[in-house]
C-alpha cells in the first residue's frame, strides 16, 4: 500500500472513534438534559409575559428615542442659531472694541488740545495784562504829548517857512549832484565793485548767476483751475512748482514748460509755497486752516499741521535748517512749527493779522507784514517783539529777504514797494509806477537772485520790472489777460514766472 492510502486509513478510523465517543458522552448527558428541559418548559408561559412586555418596553424606547431625536434635532438647531448669535454679538463686542479705542486716541488728541488752547489762553492772559499797563503808558505818555504838542504847533509853524527854503536849497544841491555822478558813471562803478567784493564771499556763491530783464513769453501755461496764487522755484534747480485754487500743487520743467508731477491731499485753496533748501518737503498754506507738507521723492502727504483757527496765507522755511517752519493765519497768529516732531513749538498773537513773513538768514528773527502797514520783527524763541517799522500806508501784501540777508522788500496795498535795510530798518529804496496796482492781500514781489531787480504784478495783467540801483522801471511784460497774483525769480538767473487769477501761468525770458 502506497503512504496516501495508509494516511487514508488513519483518517477514517480516527473519525470512527470520534463518532463512538460523541454518542456516548450524549447517552451521559441525555438524562441531564431532560431534567434540565423540564423547568425550563414550566417557566415558558412567564418568559413569555416578559419578552411580550419587554417587547412593550422596547417600543416604548424606540418611541422615547425618536422623541429624543427630535429634541436632539431641535437642540441641535437651536444651537446652530446660538452659535451664529453668538458670532455677532463677538464681532459686534469686536466693533465697539475698535470704537474704544478709537474714542481714546480722539480723548488723548481732545486733551493734547486742550491744554495748548490752556496754554495759549494763559499767554493770551499775560499778554492781555502787559497790553494793558502798556496802554495806561501810552495814555499817559498821550496825555502829556498833547500838552507838549500845543506848545510845539506855534514853534513848528515858524520854523516851517524855514525848512521849506533849506529844502529847496538842498534839492536844487540834489539834483546837481545826481546829474554829475551820471554823467561820470561812478555809480555804475562803485556797485560792480561792491558786488565784486560781496557776492564772492556769500553762501552758496557758487550757485549765483546774474539776472537779466526778461522781454518776452517763452511759456503760457494753463496751470490750475480758478487762480494760482503761489509759485516759487526749487533752489539750484530749474523745476517750478505751482499751487492753485484747485487744492493741488505742480510741478513744471520751466524750460519746456511740461508738467513733471501732480501732489495731492490738499483741502483747500493753496495760499501760500515753501520749500526746504534740500528740496525735500514742499509745505503749502491752505484755507482750509491746516498746513501740508509733501515728501518731494514720494510724492505723499507726510504731516498735516493742525492748530490754526482760519485760513493760513503765508508760510516760510528757515535757511539755517530744515526743520522750522513759521506760518501766518487769519486768527491773528504767528505759529512756529517742528517739522521732524509735526507740532507747534510757539505761538505768536498780535491785534492787526499777518498777510506774509519770513525767515531771517539766521533763523533767529521772523520778518512779518501786517494789515496795518507795519513791517515787524519777532525773536522765534521767545516769541517777543523786537521792532517795528511803518513800511506801508496800508495793507502789506509780500515781503522778500534779499540774498545776503542785508535787505527786505516789502510791497503793499498803496503800490508801492519798499527796500528796508535788516539791521537799522531805515528805508533804501522806494519802487512805484502810474499803473501798477496790487490785486490782492497776497499779491507777492520777487527780489531777483543778483539784487537788482524788483518784479511785481498788477492788477491790469501787467508784470512791472524796476531796477534798485536806478529805481525806475526798465521792463514791462504783458501776457496775462486777468490781475496777476504772484511773481517769482529762478535762482539761476532766469526765468522769471508769473501767475494770475485765472491760474494762468507765464515763464519770461
Amino acid at each position: 500500500m502506497s503512504q496516501d492510502e495508509i494516511a487514508r486509513n488513519a483518517i477514517k478510523h480516527a473519525l470512527k472513534a470520534l463518532r463512538k465517543r460523541h454518542l456516548l458522552e450524549e447517552g451521559a448527558h441525555a438524562p441531564a438534559f431532560i431534567a434540565l428541559s423540564k423547568p425550563i418548559l414550566s417557566q415558558g408561559s412567564e418568559w413569555k409575559e416578559k419578552a411580550e412586555n419587554l417587547e412593550l418596553e422596547l417600543q416604548q424606547c424606540y418611541k422615547a428615542q425618536s422623541r429624543l431625536s427630535e429634541q436632539l434635532v431641535v437642540e441641535v438647531a437651536e444651537s446652530r442659531s446660538s452659535k451664529a448669535l453668538l458670532q455677532e454679538k463677538e464681532a459686534a463686542i469686536s466693533d465697539l472694541q475698535e470704537k474704544l479705542t478709537q474714542t481714546r486716541d480722539e480723548c488723548y488728541e481732545l486733551k493734547a488740545d486742550l491744554e495748548e488752547k490752556f496754554k495759549a489762553l494763559d499767554l493770551v492772559l499775560s499778554e492781555n495784562k502787559e497790553i494793558r499797563a502798556q496802554l495806561e503808558e501810552i495814555t499817559i505818555k498821550a496825555k502829556n504829548a498833547e500838552a507838549e504838542n500845543k506848545m510845539l504847533v506855534d514853534r513848528w509853524m515858524l520854523e516851517k517857512m524855514k525848512d521849506a527854503e533849506r529844502l529847496n536849497e538842498a534839492n536844487a544841491l540834489y539834483e546837481e549832484m545826481v546829474e554829475r555822478l551820471k554823467a561820470s558813471g561812478l555809480e555804475k562803478l562803485a556797485r560792480q565793485q561792491v558786488d565784486g567784493v560781496v557776492r564772492r564771499s556769500e553762501d552758496g556763491a557758487e550757485y549765483f548767476m546774474e539776472s537779466y530783464v526778461p522781454s518776452q513769453c517763452k511759456h503760457r501755461i494753463h496751470a490750475h483751475e480758478g487762480g494760482c496764487a503761489s509759485i516759487l522755484f526749487e533752489y539750484n534747480s530749474g523745476k517750478l512748482i505751482t499751487g492753485g485754487q484747485d487744492r493741488t500743487i505742480k510741478t513744471w520743467d520751466a524750460n519746456t514748460g511740461n508738467l513733471s508731477r501732480t501732489l495731492y491731499g490738499c483741502l483747500g485753496s493753496v495760499l501760500d509755497l515753501s520749500i526746504t533748501h534740500d528740496n525735500k518737503w514742499i509745505i503749502a498754506a491752505s484755507s482750509s486752516n491746516n498746513l501740508y507738507v509733501w515728501d518731494v521723492n514720494s510724492g505723499r502727504v507726510h504731516h498735516t499741521l493742525t492748530g490754526h483757527k482760519d485760513k493760513v496765507c503765508a508760510v516760510d522755511v528757515s535757511r539755517v535748517s530744515s526743520r522750522h517752519v513759521v506760518s501766518a493765519a487769519y486768527d491773528r497768529s504767528i505759529k512756529v512749527w517742528d517739522l521732524q516732531k509735526g507740532y507747534c513749538i510757539n505761538t505768536i498773537i498780535f491785534y492787526s493779522h499777518c498777510n506774509t513773513l519770513c525767515f531771517s538768514m539766521d533763523g533767529r528773527t521772523i520778518c512779518s507784514g501786517h494789515a496795518d502797514g507795519n513791517l515787524r520783527l519777532w525773536d522765534i524763541q521767545t516769541g517777543k517783539l523786537l521792532s517795528e517799522v511803518a513800511a506801508h500806508s496800508s495793507a502789506v501784501t509780500s515781503i522778500s529777504l534779499s540774498r545776503n540777508g542785508n535787505a527786505v522788500l516789502t510791497s503793499g496795498k498803496d503800490n508801492i514797494h519798499n527796500i528796508f535795510d535788516m539791521r537799522s530798518l531805515e528805508v533804501c529804496a522806494t519802487l512805484r509806477a502810474a499803473g501798477n496796482r496790487a490785486s490782492s492781500n497776497w499779491s507777492r514781489s520777487c527780489l531777483s537772485p543778483d539784487d537788482n531787480y524788483v518784479a511785481a504784478g498788477s492788477a491790469d495783467g501787467t508784470v512791472y520790472i524796476w531796477s534798485i540801483s536806478k529805481a525806475d522801471i526798465v521792463g514791462t511784460l504783458k501776457e496775462h489777460t486777468a490781475s496777476v497774483l504772484c511773481c517769482s525769480w529762478s535762482g539761476l538767473g532766469k526765468p522769471l514766472a508769473s501767475a494770475d487769477k485765472n491760474g494762468i501761468v507765464c515763464t519770461w525770458a
